[in-house]
């Protein structure tokens, strides 16, 4: 599983001592980033950010160079320390950490990507990847099977003799993929780890991560200065200026609801017809029962919810089909297990791109169920939802 984060009231000064105790008075004065630098020299990198990131979301940072996203980042596995503020991951504060703690936290529960591959160049794929479990002082049997486990779940099975100068750019990517999974962290730290490959490898990636994030559940943030990939990607999306968070939100809340004029240019550009996912635009509205809910229950739940048809999941949110109100209302059964109907109902997967799933909405009577690649409900989708989406 992956990590819930809770950002309260961050900020980043780098500077001396003394410009950073005079920056943070001058920040609650009112003061912008720009004329502090002018007034003392301090840079505020970061100025009172806040926002909450959900477990096994994929969360994405944008903005323009300068912007604040990659020193923010950094400041979740601490190689920025804040000047003030707190960063709760999963309910533990990680600004009061010690050294002891803080070294656990980054052998064991974060990872992180750079743009820059930062591989060892003297060592193979192999040893590449192996590298953050020598440092935990695994046993060399857990070691490569682990190491070899990364290199097959990102596609280099056979290439992990080879040296980094005999690889793609992509390739190179993935080594240092595989060397962030090799721990199984549950938060994954990218900062704008596409943004050196060229378009074709990047598309490829991106949807590499996807795939990725279907199987694995964990929580990823990732930064880029690309709109058009953090809509691509994102589950939910930041957007920051100048040191700050200007709008947080998913691609519909962007589109119907820009903050300013600054958000409305910023994008003005983006090709919905060529980014779009389910994922981007499904809801993700609770129309689900489990198996094992009484039939009372779940017939007040639609009633509630003014819905005629709710799909149901087993123990772990697996879809196994869905159950009409109609029939619920006329059965003597106590539980859902014996009405589930497992067949002849679409279903659609949330990384499909909406051109490639338009008609199979439009012919639906109800809301689609929208799964991962594991078959996990993550949400429904209907026509007018797509329609609106192109359109707004």
């Amino acid at each position: 599983m992956g990590v819930a984060i809770k950002v309260e009231n961050l900020t980043v000064v780098f500077g001396t001592p003394k410009q950073k105790k005079e920056a943070l008075k001058l920040i609650d004065e009112g003061f912008s980033p720009t004329e502090i630098k002018e007034k003392i020299g301090a840079t505020v990198a970061n100025k009172n950010v806040n926002f909450e990131i959900e477990e096994d979301q994929l969360f994405v940072i944008v903005g323009l160079s300068g912007s604040g996203k990659s020193t923010f980042i950094r400041t979740l596995n601490l190689l920025n320390k804040p000047t003030r503020g707190h960063i709760y991951v999963d309910g533990k504060d990680i600004t009061l950490f010690d050294k002891n703690e803080l070294l656990a936290y980054r052998r064991k529960d974060v990872s992180m990507i750079f743009q820059h591959f930062g591989l060892f160049s003297h060592r193979t794929v192999l040893g590449n990847v192996e590298y953050p479990l020598e440092i935990q002082k695994a046993d060399k049997k857990t070691i490569l099977e682990k190491s070899m486990e990364a290199i097959e779940t990102v596609g280099l099975k056979t290439w992990e003799h080879s040296m980094p100068k005999e690889l793609s750019g992509g390739m190179r990517q993935r080594v240092g993929l595989a060397r962030a999974l090799t721990n199984d962290p549950k938060l994954l730290l990218m900062d704008e780890p596409y943004s050196a490959l060229d378009p074709l490898i990047r598309r490829e990636m991106q949807n590499e991560l996807l795939t990725l994030e279907d199987d694995e559940q964990r929580t990823i943030v990732f930064i880029t200065h690309d709109m058009n990939e953090a809509f691509r990607m994102g589950d939910k999306i930041a957007l920051m200026k100048d040191g700050e968070v200007v709008q947080i939100g998913t691609f519909t809340d962007f589109f119907k609801n820009p903050a300013n004029d600054y958000v409305r240019d910023f994008i003005a550009d983006v090709d919905r017809t060529r980014i779009l996912k389910v994922r981007n635009v499904m809801r993700k509205i609770k129309n689900s029962a489990s198996v094992n809910d009484q039939v009372d229950d779940v017939i007040k739940f639609m009633e509630d919810k003014e819905i005629e048809v709710c799909y149901v999941t087993d123990e772990k949110n697996i879809l196994i089909g869905y159950v009409e109100k109609e029939a619920l209302e006329k059965t003597r059964n106590k539980t859902l297990r014996a009405l589930v109907v497992t067949e002849g109902y679409q279903i659609i997967l949330r990384n499909s791109y909406l051109k490639d799933v338009l008609k199979d909405l439009k012919e639906s009577d109800y809301d689609v169920p929208v799964t991962d690649s594991k078959g996990r409900l993550r949400g429904v989708l209907g026509y007018d939802d797509v329609l609106e989406a192109l359109t707004e």
